[in-house]
């Protein structure tokens, strides 16, 4: 049984993680596990703090993390952790779209482990796929995304309908970065919604956002795609 501990080795400039609950996710994810369970000093995710409400539900299942999931998780961390509710949904984004199924339940309990599979007190998070592709795997695992493009709502339900990221649809480009880079992609509230690899560096989509694509050959000087990220190379969060 691999031991993978949160330590200095880890913590460099380039990767940096934080807590133990998103590097897990990542190790699950790199090694095509069936399944994550992360322990934690409550049994799950509660609809209110449970420490603090004492009607607070425990959510069973989760079959989707959406915003009323996110506002659930508590930033709060617990005396046994560094991260709190919240990097945990973290953790269980990247398992979801990696084909992972994950759960969340108490370690201070005496055998967690079994008692998950005999009581099942506790909260799991359903995998949205059977596993991804290896290309959109590697894409989605990017840990230091080079830069953000925020684009407006056309654009958004253009990627929910599986099209390509246009020039036309960016509003505004982040950071520095080459052609082929990991970036992320946001919405014009500045929540991410996926990632992707760019097919132009950001100086170029500067020149371009907001034009047509068969302009671009005009602006640039030069032949290029029409696509700013290709439905291929981008994998929603």
């Amino acid at each position: 049984m691999p031991i993978v501990n949160e330590n200095d080795s880890i913590a460099t400039s380039e990767i940096k993680y934080g807590d133990n609950d998103r590097l897990a996710s990542r190790v699950a994810q790199i090694s095509s596990a069936d399944c994550l369970v992360l322990l934690s000093d409550v049994n799950g995710l509660y609809t209110k703090n449970p420490k603090l409400f004492k009607d607070a539900t425990l959510i069973k299942e989760i079959n989707k993390i959406d915003e009323r999931i996110e506002r659930t998780a508590s930033n709060e961390s617990g005396i046994y952790g560094t991260g709190g509710m919240k990097t945990k949904i973290d953790a269980a984004k990247v398992c979801q779209k990696s084909g992972c199924q994950m759960v969340i339940a108490n370690g201070l309990i005496l055998r967690p482990i079994d008692q998950i599979q005999k009581k099942n007190n506790c909260t799991w998070f359903i995998t949205e796929v059977s596993k991804l592709d290896a290309r959109k795997k590697w894409i989605i695992s990017s840990i230091s995304p080079k830069g953000e493009l925020i684009i407006d709502d056309g654009a958004i339900k253009a990627l929910k309908q599986g099209k390509s990221l246009l020039a036309a649809g960016i509003k505004k480009v982040n950071g520095k970065f080459n052609k082929g880079d990991h970036i992320k992609i946001l919405n014009k509230n500045m929540i991410e919604y996926a990632r992707g690899l760019s097919s132009f560096s950001s100086e170029e989509i500067i020149k371009i956002k907001g034009q047509h694509s068969n302009k671009i050959q005009e602006i640039l000087g030069y032949i290029a795609k029409s696509e700013v990220v290709h439905k291929d190379d981008m994998v929603a969060i």
